[in-house]
């Protein structure tokens, strides 16, 4: 098994992560996208929140 690191981004980073969701291939959307894409809406409302990917 191989241990992947977290990701944090802050209010600032969002609009680069949506950025980087709207350039990925079709077959790599779904679910999990819509919902990180929510998240970022969240973060983006207001200051001192964050979104984190938390590795396994």
């Amino acid at each position: 098994m191989v241990a992947y690191g977290d990701a944090v981004f802050h209010r600032c980073q969002v609009p680069l992560l949506l950025a980087e969701f709207d350039g990925l291939p079709a077959a790599c959307g779904g679910d999990r996208v819509g919902q990180a894409r929510e998240l970022c809406e969240v973060v983006e409302q207001r200051v001192h929140r964050y979104l984190w990917f938390v590795g396994g």
